[in-house]
């Protein structure tokens, strides 16, 4: 993982308004700087993956936990791209290539993380008996399909 110097620094430069606590807004911002294009709704899903007090934003050691998220993706996505930038369509699912160009790159792999994670993270807070299995009513589908959008 990162220096944890150096990731309070660039916390408190996202922290414009000196909160203790970076938006969506913010944080989609700051990934632009760094390469990582993503829609807004996106990066919704990652503050509310790592919003453990579920208060809408992102503290630095929620940020920290996404940062370690981050660069495992990233260490996998190293792993198979073999130093050309992006994934063909036959090395993943190719719904994910945002940009229909037959290249998968690490924001869309990203994207594809935070999708399944958040996808399993919600099926889960329905398998309350751990099986494997989960009987939804309308309601809970419809919340189900507003919460697992990319």
């Amino acid at each position: 993982m990162a220096n944890i110097g150096v990731l309070q620094e660039w916390f408190d430069r996202v922290d414009s308004d000196k909160s203790g606590n970076i938006t969506a807004v913010q944080l989609q911002r700051a990934l632009a700087v760094g390469n990582l294009q993503f829609p807004i709704t996106i990066v919704q899903q990652m503050v509310r993956m790592y919003d453990f007090d579920r208060n809408g934003t992102m503290s630095f050691e929620e940020f920290v936990a996404l940062n370690k998220f981050l660069l495992k993706v990233q260490q996998a996505f190293s792993d198979l791209e073999r130093d050309r930038g992006f994934l063909v369509p036959d090395e993943v699912y190719e719904s994910f290539d945002k940009q229909k160009d037959g290249r998968f790159r690490l924001d869309d792999l990203i994207s594809l993380c935070i999708f399944v994670q958040s996808a399993r993270n919600l099926f889960n807070s329905f398998d309350t008996s751990k099986q494997g299995r989960v009987t939804l009513d309308l309601n809970q589908f419809i919340y189900c399909t507003a919460n697992c959008r990319i």
